[in-house]
């Protein structure tokens, strides 16, 4: 099953997340906005990790004050495509 996301982000600096999976396998990943190294690293990391476990590891990750992160996003997007 192969899957393409463009999920729209809430409460982060970076805009949208942009994801494919294949065989339930993240094969990329790239993020619009935000800071610029560190959404790159996470990017990089997640690639040829499946999508539940990016979900496990990122979700509930805080950026500072805010109740979210551009990870978060990222495991909440991953949660909506695999619920799906």
């Amino acid at each position: 099953m192969n899957k393409h996301i463009e999920y729209r982000n809430h409460g982060t600096c970076s805009r949208m997340v942009i994801v494919d999976i294949e065989d339930g396998v993240i094969t990329d990943c790239k993020f619009i906005g935000g800071c610029s190294g560190n959404t790159q690293g996470v990017a990089a990391l997640v690639r040829g990790m499946t999508a539940e476990e990016a979900v496990r590891r990122l979700r509930g990750i805080k950026c500072g004050m805010r109740s979210t992160s551009c990870p978060d996003q990222l495991a909440l997007a991953l949660s909506e495509a695999l619920e799906q």
